[in-house]
């Protein structure tokens, strides 16, 4: 059998190569004539999937858009974006709000709530169906603040209240161990207050690059904050970069060392058996099953991050989603016994998608 980082890599490429699920739901649409208004909303809600994302423009907003494009398939399977906050407050809504299947969380939103005394047994509730990309921490600031220790005492915005900013950005301080005077505005507010001189620095924790980041006009007054990446740091964050390609106006020819916080497609753990748990079930056989159409140019270049089989520290799968991972790790063993030999010859720590891929097209080739 192949070793962890080699079937991550493999899992991926069985994905992309497998096409839609073959065992799709075969459901018909009812007769318009003969079915009665009762009966289409129990048939709209039995096949509605809700997925909180966040604010217009944001990148949970755009992926969220690119799963409802790619995946509705009429009566059988419906995605309901909904605009939300971020992060932060997107656990809170998977976790209590009626009507909320699906959400963008962040690998860290667990310490988040366990954090809150009110909340008992997080982990059982909200469990998560896939890693999917990186959120990257960007801090804009005068020239004259070089490193991210430069903003300790300063005054600082972190986006709205309950958003991923807030709570990533301000824990990703806190492991730099730097001390910051904390305001909660939005973000074009919060670039205003940075012109004048009423804040020192706006932080901004998503995945590049990020629209409102990328529209901002610097000057030659302000750019991105250094912030490299500690020995000590947290194991929810990995070291990133923002480069020119992601940000002409901002980056020069040397890349920004940053961090970066993963992103995860987190869902209510639904009881076995009940309607909802079909419907999500659905979700996973689509989502999965139809993931190469994710990788199309004209969705979002942060799915071609994603490696549908990477585990996540301290959180659980969801059942349908292992299960539907098992299944295809034992069928495309069976069936492609040469990827399974190939994966074997890699090194354990080898598990670049775009370079294992490129390198098993080659060595398929040679064969």
């Amino acid at each position: 059998m192949p070793r962890p980082a080699q079937f991550a890599a493999f899992l991926w490429l069985a994905t992309v190569m497998s096409g839609p699920a073959a065992w799709a739901l075969d459901t018909r649409r009812a007769d318009a004539g003969l079915e009665t208004e009762a009966a289409l909303g129990e048939r709209m809600n039995a096949n509605t999937v809700t997925v909180v994302t966040g604010t217009p423009g944001g990148t949970y907003f755009r992926v969220g858009a690119d799963l409802a494009f790619v995946l509705d398939d009429g009566d059988n399977l419906r995605i309901l974006p909904i605009l939300g906050k971020g992060a932060g407050e997107n656990a809170y809504d998977i976790r209590f709000l009626k009507g909320v299947d699906l959400g963008f969380v962040r690998t860290d939103t667990l310490d988040q709530l366990r954090q809150d005394k009110r909340l008992k047994n997080i982990e059982r509730h909200i469990q998560f169906i896939a890693k999917l990309f990186d959120d990257e921490l960007h801090i804009i600031a005068p020239k004259a603040v070089q490193t991210v220790g430069d903003l300790s005492g300063k005054r600082v915005s972190f986006d709205v209240k309950g958003s991923g900013t807030d709570y990533s950005g301000r824990a990703m301080f806190r492991e730099f161990g730097v001390t910051v005077e904390a305001i909660n505005v939005d973000q074009p507010t919060a670039l205003e207050m940075l012109r004048k001189g009423e804040i020192e620095a706006v932080v901004s924790v998503a995945a590049k690059p990020v629209a409102f980041v990328a529209g901002f006009e610097p000057g030659d007054r302000f750019h991105f904050v250094k912030a490299p990446y500690p020995d000590t740091m947290n194991e929810a964050y990995v070291p990133a970069t923002l480069t020119r390609a992601d940000y002409p106006k901002l980056v020069g020819d040397e890349a920004v060392e940053t961090v970066a916080v993963g992103t995860i497609l987190g869902v209510y753990n639904s009881p076995k058996g009940s309607a909802r748990y079909g419907k999500l079930v659905r979700f996973v056989d689509a989502f999965f099953g139809q993931f190469d159409k994710l990788l199309a140019p004209q969705r979002h270049p942060k799915w071609r991050e994603v490696n549908l089989a990477a585990s996540v520290s301290g959180w659980t799968r969801f059942g349908p989603a292992q299960e539907w991972l098992d299944r295809h790790r034992e069928r495309e063993v069976a069936a492609h016994p040469d990827l399974d030999r190939f994966f074997q010859s890699q090194l354990d720590g080898r598990a670049g998608k775009e370079e294992i891929y490129q390198a098993y097209l080659k060595w398929r080739q040679a064969r």
